[in-house]
């Protein structure tokens, strides 16, 4: 007989339900009676008579995963156990199998976190607007009695997966680059060799050992820092390309020959530009703080840019909607149709180095088409009241065409900017852009003088 499933306290829920999804310090935040809990109601709200579940390389996750998934066991689903997999793995299961989906993992938060990335049947999003608060209400419901016990067992995808991966490129185009891929000891040393084995690449792996205390920097490639020992392998071996995932995987950031990060924008435009040349004119998604030149090279190449918010859950969303066939988001999530609207840092990687191959010529060069103005980066800062805020940079700008599509854009003609208060974290960020470094900078100190 199944235990009963322990109601969770709301407060508990409070502090680890993300926009996204949900994440917290292990144990103190988020350990296996909570996942226990969540797998309950995941297998409640969903109806499925089966998940999907996989987890990442963090030290907790075998129990973490162990217990989400007998608590979907005790709602009455089986579950299928993928094991070890990267979260864009998790997404191609789910959309392979028809099967709602959760992955055990905390992305690129530090080795003391742990998290649940939830998917409906198909790898349709579940977050906050979709289906979150509603599984959160079902776990602390005080009536959790075992509706059944369904059965787990074991199936291993990679191969699929890999075959899947593989088919959003010619292998036949595909040169023999220089590669090094930076993997810090996450979940892309183990779906990335699978994917490269037998293609031209001549590929070495940084940090491909499979350790969730994250020994050598953390998964977080955003961070310039993350970068640097990748930027110097770059440069020490000639390479003609670096790769950066984050912990899970399902975010990829660029190194170009000379060693310099790519942001981004500039491969969402490369990837746009390539889809729409293989699918004709139709809609490309991309967030709201890309490079103004994304929109540019989507009209160019003959699609239609279409703004969203960011977050992976409203992309999704909006790429059903539009049956748009590529969405792309500066933070190194990049969406395909094909690939069941889920977010893949290997696809896009795999496409880059195709384009690489077919230009034959360096990836800045490549590149350099869509690099077209300057950037602030992403500036984040800490304020007692971000909603005080945003309406106190908005009234200094009130004379300039504004939207409050995710936070506050505003757009002053050879510059813009967005403020929005972070999904993740109590902090406001600010992403800004300018004909050069000089208007940044400029623009950038009268905007930090108002968040004061």
């Amino acid at each position: 007989m199944t235990d009963p499933v322990e109601p969770l306290a709301a407060h508990v829920l409070d502090v680890v339900v993300k926009a996204y999804d949900i994440r917290g310090i292990y144990p103190s935040e988020l350990g296996p009676t909570t996942a226990r809990g969540i797998g309950y109601a995941f297998g409640i709200w969903s109806g499925a008579s089966c998940v999907v579940v996989g987890r990442d390389m963090r030290p907790s996750g075998v129990e973490m995963a162990g217990a989400f998934a007998d608590g979907a066991m005790a709602a009455g689903a089986d579950v299928i156990d993928i094991g070890l997999a990267s979260t864009d793995l998790l997404y191609f299961a789910s959309g392979h199998l028809d099967m709602p989906g959760a992955m055990l993992t905390a992305s690129h938060n530090p080795a003391e976190y742990n998290g649940i990335k939830l998917c409906g049947a198909g790898a349709t999003p579940v977050g906050v607007d979709n289906g979150l608060v509603e599984i959160a209400a079902i776990a602390t419901r005080g009536e959790l009695e075992p509706a059944g016990a369904g059965e787990c067992r074991q199936r291993d995808l990679l191969d699929a997966f890999v075959t899947h991966v593989r088919s959003f490129v010619d292998a036949g185009r595909l040169a023999p680059l220089r590669v090094v891929a930076d993997t810090a000891n996450g979940m892309g040393g183990y779906v990335l060799p699978a994917v490269f084995a037998d293609l031209p690449f001549d590929c070495e792996v940084l940090y491909g050992e499979l350790d969730g205390t994250f020994p050598n920097h953390p998964a977080d490639p955003i961070q310039p820092e993350n970068l640097i020992d990748l930027q110097k392998r770059v440069l020490a071996t000639g390479a003609d390309v670096g790769l950066a995932f984050d912990g899970d995987a399902d975010r990829v950031f660029l190194v170009d020959e000379a060693g310099r990060a790519v942001s981004g924008s500039l491969l969402t435009a490369l990837v746009a530009r390539t889809m729409l040349r293989r699918s004709g004119p139709g809609p490309i998604l991309h967030n709201l703080i890309c490079s103004r030149a994304v929109g540019e090279v989507i009209a160019e190449a003959g699609g239609q840019p279409v703004r969203t918010r960011v977050g992976h859950s409203y992309i999704k969303s909006e790429m059903a909607r539009t049956g748009a066939v590529f969405a792309g988001e500066h933070s190194g999530h990049y969406y395909f149709a094909d690939n069941y609207r889920a977010d893949s840092g290997l696809i896009a990687a795999l496409i880059a180095l195709e384009q690489l191959s077919e230009a034959a010529v360096p990836l800045s060069e490549l590149l350099a088409p869509f690099d077209r103005y300057a950037s602030s980066g992403e500036i984040n800062t800490r304020v007692a009241d971000p909603g005080a805020v945003i309406r106190r940079v908005a009234a200094h700008y009130g004379e300039l065409p504004q939207d409050h599509l995710d936070g506050l854009t505003v757009d002053g003609g050879d510059w813009w900017f967005n403020l929005r208060l972070s999904n993740t974290e109590p902090l406001l960020r600010l992403n800004l852009e300018a004909a050069d470094a000089s208007a940044v900078e400029q623009r950038v100190s009268e905007i930090r003088a108002l968040l004061a």
